[in-house]
């Protein structure tokens, strides 16, 4: 039997009929499913998510169109098992408003996985109600140094990074953990352009 591909790192998204088809939040949501606990099929897709198996059904489709699941390999039952096709999505350097539009959708995610998390807060070990965090830091930087410090973060994470496709190299009491870069220069009111 052939040994199933492991997801690329990364797809990088430019068509802008792409970027609009992954900005539906449903699309969005299962991609992420399908990241974290795929293979499964759009019956398991709709009990996850909450959709109709036929939504789901056409959701993974359009999705698979532009390049972002595909089928997996399947048991030859009646329903095809879907997988992502990359382990992250990323648009860097894409302009437009299927660019803006899919930030806007993907900052509002964000927004909705951390309340999530912080509303669920109490049903953690007190261990992992330790090592979470939430907070934030102003520094002044230069355009430079923050693309320097971006560099550092993904150092630090690259020697965990192989543990999301090889189960046996995760620590026993290992979970999954959203980690979130984001950096962006301060526009509020009263600060230099």
């Amino acid at each position: 039997m052939e040994e199933p591909v492991a997801p690329q790192r990364t797809i990088h998204l430019e068509d802008p009929r792409a970027l609009r088809a992954y900005a539906h939040p449903t699309r969005m949501k299962l991609v992420g499913l399908l990241r974290v606990e795929g293979p499964f099929t759009a019956t398991r897709a709709a009990e996850l998510t909450g959709e109709s198996v036929a939504s789901c059904s056409y959701h993974l489709r359009m999705l698979a169109k532009y390049g972002l699941v595909e089928e997996a390999e399947s048991d030859g039952g009646r329903d095809k098992p879907w997988r992502a096709t990359a382990h992250y999505t990323d648009w860097q350097g894409v302009e437009g408003e299927a660019a803006e539009a899919l930030s806007t959708t993907m900052a509002q995610r964000y927004v909705e996985t951390m309340t999530h998390a912080l509303r669920t807060r109490g049903r953690l070990t007190p261990a992992w109600r330790e090592a979470e965090q939430f907070g934030d830091d102003v520094l002044y930087l230069t355009a430079a140094e923050l693309v320097d410090l971006t560099r550092r973060f993904k150092e630090l994470m690259e020697p965990y990074e192989d543990r999301f496709d090889d189960p046996a190299r995760r620590p026993e009491g290992a979970q999954p953990v959203t980690m979130l870069r984001v950096a962006f220069r301060d526009r509020r009111e009263g600060t230099p352009s």
